[in-house]
């Protein structure tokens, strides 16, 4: 028999099975499985590891620690708004470790959890000379030039509290051989440039100067501190042994 007009002919036939859905049981919890989460759960059991060993997750960019890139991580973390909407990740770094992420530089603060893991269990403040090393960090030549007076002043508050609580105090002011030497413009403008470039090393952690930057002072005066940087290395032969000392204690090499 012909098929009905409008109808194509089939050589086969097609037999369609109904779909069926089979409800799950009820009160059924469904587990999601978060990689961000476990991704981060897994670095921050690295961030213990090497805190327990360290004292600090300031980590250079390289450190490893359980097969994880742990300081590439730590520093990828602490870009503004890496964790914004991530509470719970931002309290979890913190338990570890409060200062984390620190408003100054973070090779200051992993210097700084050097001296704290070294003067722990002493009753008394340990006199550290430069030279001594914790984890590769000369960290006797690091305190030296943290309690020079022009470095002291231009930390941050909580820099010289932390300080403070191991014992630490700025050196003594040195003493002026003559009132005329202390009054004379040109040995003003070196202390107003050291103090500048001390305030500057403390906020950035570098003695690398853009030439065009100028730095302002505690008292609102402004220093040109590029320039002066610049002025004062090419006069180097006709600095004091008192200022190349400064200018040394401050991380400038061709100063030694």
């Amino acid at each position: 028999m012909p098929p009905p007009p409008g109808t194509a002919p089939d050589q086969h036939q097609h037999t369609h099975t109904p779909l069926s859905l089979t409800p799950l049981p009820p009160n059924r919890e469904i587990a999601v499985w978060d990689a961000a989460d476990a991704a981060f759960d897994e670095h921050l059991a690295a961030a213990r590891v090497y805190y327990a060993q360290h004292w600090t997750l300031c980590c250079p960019r390289t450190a490893t620690a359980l097969d994880k890139p742990l300081g590439q991580w730590i520093s990828n973390l602490r870009r503004p708004g890496a964790l914004a909407g991530h509470p719970r990740r931002a309290e979890a770094l913190a338990a570890i470790d409060p200062d984390w992420n620190p408003a100054w530089p973070p090779e200051w603060q992993r210097h700084y959890a050097a001296v704290r893991e070294m003067t722990a269990e002493e009753t008394a403040l340990v006199h550290i000379e430069p030279g001594v090393t914790v984890h590769g960090m000369n960290i006797g030549r690091w305190l030296e030039r943290q309690r020079q007076p022009a470095v002291w002043a231009g930390l941050m508050d909580e820099q010289r509290e932390r300080l403070e609580r191991l014992g630490i105090q700025p050196l003594p002011p040195k003493q002026k051989k003559a009132a005329a030497t202390a009054s004379k413009g040109g040995s003003r403008a070196f202390e107003r440039g050291a103090a500048a470039l001390a305030q500057y090393t403390a906020r950035t952690g570098t003695v690398t100067v853009p030439r065009s930057h100028a730095e302002v002072l505690e008292d609102g005066s402004e220093v040109k501190l590029g320039i002066w940087l610049t002025n004062t290395k090419s006069r180097r032969a006709k600095l004091g042994a008192d200022q190349l000392k400064v200018l040394a204690d401050l991380g400038l090499d061709w100063a030694t």
